[in-house]
């Protein structure tokens, strides 16, 4: 396979040390005396033009002198000369740039065109930067120290990718302390080239790491950020520290690093939505490592806590509460149990307090007891060492149940002196530990987390609803027409017709340009009746007076227009006015008024948003907020994230609404996201919901002219489940056969379609003896992101009961460029042209895709497949092993 687009920067073979000095306290000095003792394999060559020598090793004056091929620049001189260096880099064929000087966009005007000069000669070249104004890159595996932090780092499993370089030392020294290890630490500086995608991209397959913490402080490309997130987070736990959750930290982290920073409850949304898990301080991070590296998969989010004082159970359980974790209810088997094995005076309930006098025996036992119990999720054990306490035997015992266990065991022994035997038995076996009851429930929140957010990670909605399709075309033709007249404001008309076109159903309204035309309007659609201005520059109709409502009586209409105009003109004078929206008033007693709705983050893209509506939604404060697409799973954990949740079951004298009937508006919210890229703001306020069904009372939509370019949904951060690749091909036996895209609920497709393969197409598509997908193939060949792969599955049948008889996948290789694919067609389905058609399809997409070339490893002896992507235009390479032939197709 071809090696990783980034290798050069992580595994080089070779460095040059554009800058490297001797001169006390010089950054120079310091790098090259990190990098020489760093344990590096490869030669590491000086640049320094003003010596002979540096630190005892020969000098050269440039990379000309020095006539040897040199893959990693790593660069500490003066920005000016940054941008000179990088040229003669590219001239002599060096693949990868560390620039840590500072100077460029942080600095104003000039340093930002020193930048664009840096950047356009890497690009010229083909060079791909770390930096500028980084803190460099940790390989300690490797022994690559590629930094001017004071010591180094053992190895270890946990990667950290940070914006400053600042916390990375603060991090490397209190790993020191903690005897953490670490497979990469990186510092990405201002992000001029590589940003966090790239990095995360190259640790998904990165052997060396088994988990990744990242320090953000804005992001240049969310699309890639967001790919890189879900591939990782996918195969590895990830944690994520975002500063500028206020306004305030937001502007010093964008003076800080340049990167855009939106805002921070859609950056919340986008990690829970790519399975990642947030920590909000510097803590949480290691606790949150700590806990997810630790092997543990939930099943649930239920917790059991066990003490030997109340104390510290009631200090868990109201931490618990705070970060909404359930405790976990005890069966009747389990109590009993404890019954038998507890003093009678223990607490008969969850957390179970085991009395201060409990011996390691006691705490065994209970611990059994517990781990047995179906309704135990995880298990906090707490020990406060009183007098008759054996922290060091309770240790021993605990290690010994909690080492058999999948269901996470986490221990807080709290205290020093007597407790740190203890502690160090458990942490050598592994098991996290806590100092404090809040600490060690903070933990078990993140394995919640991680497991609540993994969910959301597989859901891959489509842009639109397979039931009822959009209007997309009559709706794109009114904001066409709106834009053509120089306005950006849809009229309340304009945006009920965009509504309508999405199948939302909205209250109907005219457009009456006098009094005596208002009272006809309201008199044939019965009164009481609405009255709201309509002008093309007033989209918030309330603050300039515009809204009349609860009009019973025909003189009151006429009355009520006069008002209305004459309060706008006060109030807007300047505002272009043409006539007013008249609509019956609903009759909705058990309505709740909900706001539904877009908005345009400027790292993220569209969101969308839900909450109480009506008059005082700035002042209720209650939104969730979502990334399209969504779909039903998605909606509904969204509705869950607001505050009128609870409104919309039965409450009071009300009905519960109709569920079904929201989560659909919002559905089709969604598919204006993905589906109209013009769309900049639009608010359903109110959304009136009942019993009955979702009405839209008003709406506001505002537009502007977008460029979709070539790529689709480009304007997205996750791309939607791609539905245009979806195809019908019929079969010589009349059969229709469906080629589609696959889906994570595909699972038990994938699993009954390989299963049913004969031994020997099972070894042509393997190369190895298989009878069935291990659970973490199922997840990596069902779960993708079709940004960065494809597979095409072929299914008959109605879709409740589809059958799978072939599937072709590519995966883009690590160079960014090339694609491996792979074929397999179920045996009785063979010869019937399914095959080819599948390569045809994927070839054609990856095409698409901008990728240059596609490849595969096949069997010698495969000779059908060899025969196929001969006619397909594959060439065919005999490799070093004469078991394997090697196709390959140009694909641009």
């Amino acid at each position: 396979m071809a090696s990783h687009y980034l290798s050069s920067l992580f595994e080089p073979a070779s460095i040059a040390h554009f800058g490297a000095s001797e001169r006390p306290g010089a950054v120079g000095t310091l790098v090259f005396t990190n990098l020489i003792e760093g344990g590096f394999k490869g030669p590491i060559y000086p640049i320094n033009p003003q010596r002979e020598t540096v630190q005892g090793q020969r000098a050269y004056a440039d990379l000309e002198q020095l006539g040897e091929a040199v893959e990693l620049a790593v660069i500490t001189t003066p920005a000016a000369a940054v941008p000179g260096i990088i040229e003669q880099c590219g001239q002599h064929g060096v693949k990868a740039a560390i620039v840590m000087s500072a100077g460029f966009r942080e600095v104003g005007p000039a340093g930002l065109k020193l930048e664009q000069a840096m950047i356009e000669n890497a690009r010229r070249h083909g060079i791909r930067l770390l930096g500028p104004n980084c803190l460099g890159i940790l390989r300690p595996e490797l022994g690559l120290n590629a930094t001017f932090s004071k010591g180094s780092a053992k190895p270890g499993r946990l990667a950290v990718i940070s914006q400053s370089g600042a916390l990375c030392t603060a991090i490397l020294d209190w790993a020191e302390a903690q005897g953490i290890g670490f497979s990469t630490v990186v510092s990405t500086g201002i992000s001029a080239d590589i940003d966090f995608g790239d990095v995360l991209d190259y640790l998904v397959s990165d052997p060396h790491t088994e988990s990744i913490l990242l320090y953000v402080e804005g992001v240049q490309q969310a699309r890639s950020f967001m790919s890189g997130l879900r591939a990782a987070a996918r195969a590895k736990p990830v944690i994520c520290m975002k500063v500028g959750r206020h306004e305030a930290g937001s502007r010093a982290a964008m003076s800080h690093t340049g990167a855009l920073v939106g805002a921070d409850d859609v950056f919340e949304a986008a990690l829970r939505r790519a399975g990642v898990v947030r920590g909000l301080r510097i803590g949480h991070l290691f606790a949150a490592a700590t806990i997810l590296t630790a092997d543990y998969r939930l099943g649930g989010e239920r917790l059991c806590i066990i003490t030997n004082g109340g104390g510290p159970g009631v200090m868990a359980t109201d931490r618990a509460s705070d970060l909404g974790l359930p405790l976990a209810s005890l069966t009747e088997q389990t109590s009993t149990r404890l019954n038998e094995v507890l003093p009678n005076t223990w607490s008969h309930a969850n957390p179970i307090d085991i009395i201060g006098d409990a011996p390691p025996e006691r705490y065994a036992e209970t611990l059994k007891a517990v781990l047995a119990d179906p309704g135990v999720d995880g298990v906090l054990v707490i020990l406060t060492p009183q007098a008759m306490t054996d922290p060091d035997g309770v240790a021993e015992r605990l290690t010994e149940i909690a080492s058999r266990q999948k269901k996470p065991v986490i221990h807080c022994w709290m205290g020093d002196v007597q407790v740190a035997a203890g502690r160090r038995r458990m942490r050598a076996a592994g098991l996290p530990g806590f100092n404090t009851p809040e600490a060690a429930v903070e933990a078990f929140s993140y394995l919640v987390n991680h497991y609540r957010n993994q969910q959301l990670l597989v859901q891959t909605p489509g842009s639109v609803s397979r039931h009822e399709p959009p209007d997309v075309e009559g709706a794109r033709l009114i904001i066409e027409g709106v834009l053509a007249e120089g306005r950006k404001i849809l009229s309340e008309s304009e945006s009920k017709a965009l509504l309508a076109a999405f199948r939302i159903r909205s209250a109907q309204s005219l457009v009456v340009r006098s009094p005596n035309e208002a009272l006809v309007q309201a008199e044939s659609i019965g009164l009481p009746v609405a009255l709201k201005i309509n002008s093309p520059d007033i989209s918030h109709k309330s603050d300039a007076g515009g809204v009349r409502l609860g009009i019973t009586t025909a003189s009151a209409v006429r009355q009520a227009y006069n008002e209305l105009i004459e309060a706008v003109r006060k109030n807007r004078p300047n505002a272009r006015l043409d006539g007013v929206t008249i609509e019956p008033m609903l009759r909705h007693p058990n309505g709740r008024e909900l706001l539904v709705g877009l908005i345009n983050d400027p790292l993220f893209g569209p969101v969308v948003t839900f909450g109480s509506g009506g008059l005082a939604v700035e002042v209720m404060g209650d939104r969730a907020v979502a990334l399209p697409p969504l779909n039903r799973n998605l909606v509904r954990d969204l509705i869950d994230g607001t505050k009128i949740a609870k409104a919309l079951g039965q409450f009071r004298h009300m009905p519960p609404v109709d569920r079904a009937a929201l989560e659909c508006v919002l559905q089709r919210v969604s598919e204006i996201a993905c589906e109209l890229p013009w769309v900049r703001e639009l608010d359903i306020n109110p959304l009136i919901v009942d019993e009955h069904g979702a009405i839209a009372v008003d709406a506001r939509v505002v537009v502007d002219y977008y460029n979709p370019g070539l790529e689709s949904y480009g304007h997205m951060a996750i791309h939607p489940y791609p539905v245009a690749l979806i195809s019908k091909m019929q079969l010589p036996d009349g059969r229709t056969l469906t080629i589609r895209p696959i889906r994570p609920e595909d699972a038990g497709l994938e699993q009954r379609f390989v299963r049913a393969l004969s031994e020997r197409s099972r070894y042509f598509r393997f190369m190895q003896a298989l009878k069935e997908l291990t659970p973490s193939m199922l997840a990596r060949f069902t779960q993708i992101d079709y940004w960065r792969e494809m597979a095409l599955i072929a299914v008959v049948g109605a879709e409740e009961q589809e059958e799978e008889i072939g599937v072709a996948r590519y995966i883009t290789n690590p160079d960014g460029r090339s694609c491996e694919f792979a074929v397999v067609v179920g045996d009785a389905w063979q010869g019937k042209g399914i095959a080819h058609r599948l390569i045809s399809q994927l070839i054609d997409h990856a095409r698409s895709r901008g990728l240059e070339r596609m490849e595969a490893e096949i069997l010698s002896d495969n000779s059908g497949m060899l025969e196929l992507v001969k006619k397909l235009g594959f060439r065919i390479e005999v490799t070093e092993d004469p078991g394997v032939r090697h196709a390959w197709m140009r694909l641009r």
